[in-house]
């Protein structure tokens, strides 16, 4: 069974870490803006819906970690499609010239934001 009042911690963790509102976190996970209010009081239990949505939207929230808090976050999966190690591993012929990539924001339309350091 799911301990609601951890649920609400992991959820409220994975909107800080993005740095996004219970409103724009809904409308990233494509639920009303009414359900995400309801889970963080307590009102309402997630569904499974709800847990599927949040993990298809977030790659590195790991189901397990969110329903019951075992695990990482954000987890620790490779990602084979991301380019964030070729830019760094680029970055050896920059040092020649003086530049190194210290890190990358990728800023998104929805306000959000990724970054990835060395």
């Amino acid at each position: 069974m799911v301990n609601v009042s951890q649920f609400t911690e992991r959820l409220k963790k994975i909107m800080d870490f993005y740095n996004m509102s219970a409103s724009t976190f809904a409308d990233k996970v494509g639920v009303q803006r009414s359900s995400i209010s309801h889970v963080l009081s307590g009102r309402n239990k997630p569904s499974l819906d709800f847990v599927l949505k949040v993990t298809t939207a977030f790659k590195d929230v790991d189901m397990y970690w969110l329903v019951n808090g075992k695990g990482n976050f954000p987890s620790q999966k490779e990602n084979p499609s991301s380019p964030t190690p070729s830019l760094f591993e680029n970055n050896q012929k920059k040092e020649s010239e003086g530049k190194i990539i210290e890190r990358i924001v990728v800023f998104y339309t929805d306000g959000t934001f990724s970054e990835y350091h060395k």
